[in-house]
């Protein structure tokens, strides 16, 4: 460091952490206009599951036939 203060800077790392800062708020808009919460995540996958069975406990078997 010299007498005025001066140093060299590094340009390119004030560009990447531009671009990082740039990055991550383009991904809070992105999560606050798409994103879910874990809980809604949990809870979809758990109504998900429950259809999942409740189609599955009503299939048919393949050697049933309903001909009369």
């Amino acid at each position: 460091m010299t007498k005025d203060g001066s140093e060299p800077v590094n340009l390119n790392r004030y560009r990447k952490e531009k671009a990082r800062a740039k990055g991550k708020a383009r991904a809070n808009e992105n999560s606050v206009k798409f994103g879910r919460t874990k809980a809604q995540k949990d809870a979809e996958h758990v109504d998900a599951e429950r259809v999942r069975k409740l189609f599955d406990g009503h299939k048919r078997d393949a050697g049933e036939d309903d001909k009369t």
